[in-house]
């Protein structure tokens, strides 16, 4: 992984954590333990799926420039349909509440996106390399 992308992975991370324990109380507070359980389900899922994707994008991005699109569409895909697998086959389970877990997944969905928005933001990754010679007059740096 490059240090741009641990960075950003931190700026995501971090902010996400602190709101998954927030959601963790208010769970606790407004569903008792049931609702505890269910917001800690719901942040670590989104914790992990979301490390996980941007550790595949960043795997990708050394591969290949031109795949670095189609992995981020094609690992929101697999996410999108994981938590819709994961919701249908917990749906009768009463250990948890799920309303409190849609709605952890959501807020720290949000939160996720909106903190690596801001630390990509913040990277001032430069994002045209100069090259060595110029295709217009052959002549390097000209």
């Amino acid at each position: 992984m490059q240090s741009i992308d641990a960075r950003i992975l931190r700026g995501a991370a971090i902010p996400t954590g602190l709101a998954g324990l927030v959601a963790i109380i208010a769970g606790l507070l407004f569903a008792g333990g049931k609702g505890v359980l269910g917001a800690a389900i719901g942040a670590v899922l989104v914790l992990v799926f979301f490390t996980l994707g941007m550790l595949v994008v960043s795997y990708v991005s050394r591969l290949s420039q031109q795949l670095v699109m189609m992995a981020g569409l094609m690992g929101y895909l697999v996410k999108l349909v994981a938590v819709f697998a994961l919701v249908a086959a917990l749906n009768h389970v009463t250990a948890w509440n799920a309303h409190v877990f849609g709605w952890t997944v959501l807020s720290l969905t949000i939160v996720w996106l909106a903190a690596e928005v801001n630390a990509t933001i913040n990277a001032r990754q430069p994002y045209v390399e100069s090259g060595g010679t110029s295709r217009d007059l052959g002549k390097p740096g000209t």
